[in-house]
């Protein structure tokens, strides 16, 4: 089964390819930075921070 590395777009097989769904560590690294930089992001709500800095636990009311 061929898959696309979501960084680059290359076409690899997925049996061959250890770090899939990316082709390289440097795909790999380059999404992680996206995700640690917020470019990539869930789309939701945004959540304030509690005085710890950890978000509020919901309250059903």
């Amino acid at each position: 089964m061929q898959i696309q590395c979501p960084t680059c777009g290359r076409r690899l097989e997925w049996s061959e390819a250890p770090l899939r769904p990316f082709c390289s560590e440097r795909c790999r690294l380059i999404d992680l930075g996206g995700w640690l930089s917020e470019r990539n992001a869930i789309p939701g709500e945004a959540v304030e921070p509690g005085p710890d800095g950890l978000p509020e636990p919901e309250h059903d009311a």
